[in-house]
Parts: C-alpha cells; sequence; structure tokens
C-alpha cells in the first residue's frame, strides 16, 4: 500500500548494558530464526537484557519495575474500580485524559469531523454528506486508505506476527505451542481491556514469558463510530490496566477492531497517548471459522499462507491472526511450519515495529521502567536513559507504504470478529539472539578494545 491518503487495492495492515566501545546488534526476542541484523537505528549502541553478551559484562540494573506496589494480577484490589466490561457504551475517559484530549482539539491536532455511523460491528462506515472516506481529510482504513505514519506493512523480508481479541482460554493453547519451538519465539498480543479483567491468568502467563502487549481498545467497537471521548475512554483504560498489571509498563502500540481507523482515531491515539497504529496487510480471516456456518477453513487459511509465504518479500508480511478459538489457533500451530521454512526474518510485530522498544516507558517486558504518573504522560517520559535509547518513529517499516494484496471492497475482508466463546488465534515470532560466529566475533572484537 502506498503511502499518503489515497485509495489502494491493499489492506492489511526496539539490548540493554552496552560492550564497552563495541557492540552487536541482533533484535533480542528468542525466535526459530537466527539471523543478524543492523542496530536499529542512529545512536543504538546497547544490548538488550537477554543478550548473551551480558553473561559477560553483568552489570547492576535498574528494577524492571517502576517502584510502585500494584495489587497482583486476578486479585479483587486489582479487578476492582474498572469501568464495566462489555458494555454497550464506551468507558468514561478519565478527566485528565479529557483535559489531554481538548488540548489536542485547541492545537487544531485533531480533525474536527462528525464519527461515522455503520448499521453494526464490522459493518462499512458511512461519514456526513461532504466526506469522502478515501479523501486525506478521512483516510478511513476500512476503505483501503492508509494513513502516513500508520503501520500497514513489515520491513522488506519480515513477517511480524501478532494475535487479536485476548486474552481468552485458547491463548494457553497458543502459548503451550509457542514454548514447544526451538527458542520459545515470543509473540506480540493486541489485548482487550475487559478481556484481561475475564482472564488474568492468559493475561499473566503472557507477560511472564516476555511476551510483548499492545492495545485493542475496551470493548472491541468500531472506532470511528465513537466521539472523541469515547475513543480515549476505549483506549486510556486498556492502557491503564496493562500499566497497572505489568509493573508500570505503558503500550506504544495500538490496533483499532477491525481495521476500522480514520485521521480523527489516529489522531486521538497519538496525540492523546502517543500510540502508533499497526493495522495489517494480510487477512486470515480466521476470526471466521467459528461461525455457522464456517466463513473460512484451516485448508483455506493454509492456501493464503503459503500464497503469501512463497510470494514477494517486499513488503514484508503482517498478517491478521486472532486467539479467540481452539480453531484460529490450530490454523496457526498449521502454518507454522510453512512460516518458518520459507525464509523470512520472523519477529514479534511489537518488537519489530518498535525497532526493539515495545513500551513507551520500557524496552521490553524485563527492562528497567521509567514512571509516569498517568499513561498520557509516558510518551514524554520515554525510556530509562540508563538502559536505552528512545524510541524512534523512522524507517520505512514505520510508513503505511508497499504494496500488498487484499481489497477494500467489504468491512467483511479486514475485520475481527466481536470476542465471543468462538473466534481465532495468531502468533507473532521475534528475531533470534545473534549466531555462535556472531557472537564470537563480538567477544574478540571487544578483547582487542579492552587488550
Amino acid at each position: 500500500m502506498l503511502p499518503g491518503a489515497t485509495t489502494t487495492t491493499t489492506l492489511g495492515s526496539t539490548l540493554l548494558l552496552s560492550l564497552p566501545f563495541f557492540s552487536v546488534s541482533v533484535l533480542a526476542h528468542a525466535g526459530a530464526h537466527e539471523s543478524a541484523r543492523g542496530l536499529p537505528g542512529p545512536g543504538y549502541w546497547y544490548q538488550r537484557d537477554n543478550h548473551p553478551v551480558h553473561d559477560l559484562f553483568k552489570r547492576d540494573s535498574a528494577g524492571a519495575t517502576d517502584g510502585v506496589s500494584y495489587p497482583a494480577v486476578g486479585s479483587d484490589g486489582w479487578s476492582n474500580g474498572w469501568p464495566t466490561q462489555w458494555s454497550n457504551g464506551s468507558p468514561t475517559p478519565r478527566a485528565e485524559w479529557v483535559t489531554a484530549l481538548n488540548a489536542a482539539v485547541a492545537r487544531k491536532a485533531i480533525p474536527t469531523y462528525a464519527p461515522s455511523t455503520v448499521t453494526e460491528d464490522g459493518g462499512i462506515p458511512t461519514y456526513a454528506s461532504g466526506l469522502n472516506p478515501t479523501d486525506a481529510s478521512v483516510c478511513s482504513g476500512t476503505y483501503g486508505c492508509a494513513i502516513p505514519g500508520d503501520v500497514w506493512n513489515a520491513p522488506d523480508g519480515h513477517i511480524g506476527i501478532s494475535f487479536d481479541d485476548g486474552p481468552l482460554p485458547p491463548t494457553d493453547p497458543l502459548l503451550d505451542f509457542l514454548d514447544a519451538q526451538t527458542g520459545k519465539p515470543t509473540v506480540t498480543h493486541f489485548f482487550i481491556g475487559s478481556n484481561i479483567l475475564e482472564q488474568p491468568a492468559q493475561f499473566s502467563r503472557a507477560f511472564a514469558r516476555g511476551d510483548d502487549l499492545a492495545v485493542h481498545t475496551w470493548t472491541h467497537p468500531m472506532m470511528t463510530t465513537r466521539s472523541n471521548e469515547d475513543v480515549v475512554g476505549e483506549i486510556g483504560w486498556t492502557m491503564e490496566l496493562i500499566h497497572n498489571s505489568t509493573g508500570g509498563r505503558v503500550p506504544r502500540f495500538w490496533r483499532p477492531p477491525y481495521g476500522d481507523t480514520d485521521t480523527r482515531v489516529s489522531a486521538i491515539a497519538k496525540e492523546v497517548f502517543g500510540l502508533t497504529t499497526i493495522v495489517w496487510n494480510q487477512d486470515t480471516a480466521d476470526w471466521s471459522l467459528t461461525d455457522s456456518p464456517p466463513g473460512t477453513s484451516l485448508s483455506a487459511i493454509n492456501s493464503s499462507y503459503s500464497g503469501w509465504l512463497k510470494g514477494s518479500k517486499s513488503p514484508g508480511l503482517i498478517v491478521l491472526e486472532h486467539e479467540l478459538s481452539n480453531d484460529s489457533v490450530n490454523a496457526f500451530k498449521s502454518a507454522w511450519p510453512e512460516i518458518v521454512a520459507e525464509g523470512w526474518q520472523i519477529s514479534s510485530l511489537a518488537t519489530l515495529i518498535g525497532n526493539g522498544t515495545v513500551y513507551l516507558n520500557a524496552v521490553d517486558d524485563t527492562a528497567a521502567v521509567n514512571p509516569v504518573q498517568d499513561v498520557v504522560l509516558a510518551a514524554s517520559v520515554g525510556l530509562p536513559k540508563s538502559s536505552s535509547a528512545a524510541p524512534t518513529q523512522s524507517g520505512a517499516n514505520l510508513q503505511a507504504g508497499g504494496a500488498g494484496a487484499g481489497t477494500a471492497a467489504s468491512a467483511g475482508s479486514t475485520a475481527s470478529a466481536k470476542p465471543t466463546a468462538a473466534g481465532t488465534s495468531a502468533a507473532q515470532i521475534s528475531f533470534a539472539a545473534p549466531s555462535v560466529t556472531l557472537f564470537l566475533a563480538a567477544f574478540a572484537a571487544v578483547l582487542v578494545v579492552v587488550l
């Protein structure tokens, strides 16, 4: 999909103690493929905490939380005080979030057109007369319009794998499968706030294994149909729940349900919360496996995956998958051997797009955390300077560019179904640690400098 506000024919959509004077670059999650990769950007001189070099040059580091004592995940103290789960309306935002929203509106950073209307979730949004959903002023994702800065494609040669709509019971078999693979690859989860409250065990397990956590709203609505305040409530409460449940980490990425975003919604996410919007460029439709009748099949998903994986590696792949049902998890498990075999660089989506930095105030699930008093402040607080460089937004992978396969003919082709007991699954796999040869080269280089 080409960057800019035009209709397209495709839909989709950052190593902590440093070696003295030297560094070797890889993204640090353990993954199924071993592959060296250049440092994410200028000034990235550090190595991630789980890089093997830390066994040689280990120093004391800040704790992996913000120092605040939060209630244990799953406890009564943790589950109390949140908005109603799965309410018909969006949760009321905190006053400080509304203040931030109003400030963004006052500086004209948020478009002022009215929300869209739609007859049902997953439908095609309709805008007021005079508003063209494919025009730069609106640029609806449902209509295949890609907003510059929103992410639809992975970098060439890379596949960033992610799961929507968890945590749910099928999260367990998904994580069981990943734990059984070489390197126990980590993945990205776009979690729904209401589901986090309902499934604390699955949430805790995903975080404990080092998976990357991102935002998928509180109640999974069509976001372009919601008011500015509703958008803030849907995003803000999910961010705060993740923050309070991970030692103070604030997500850096979010995905709009059904891929339904526009310039207003995307701007609110960015201007109020510092979030980058991630969509996708291929859709498994795995969410429909448990429809009656099913909207797709395991064989159809395998066939689609085979075509994508054997096709062009430019742009890279961001595939829409879910952890909604055992069927959807099985679809990913079935596709996994071919994903591994086809020579793609495999990564957790948030790690890949974030150049190794998953959260606004922490590199990952184990790194030092910069405390924030409120999630709207996280983007300005940034990462602990002692451990990592600040997140960057540079690179072709952060642009809504490149060609993919898909169509904007109907919202159904890009929508993830509202979470129910039936649904789907998807996974994100991360870059491996460097090869032995690369590691030895790094060690030798350090010795030369030291001696």
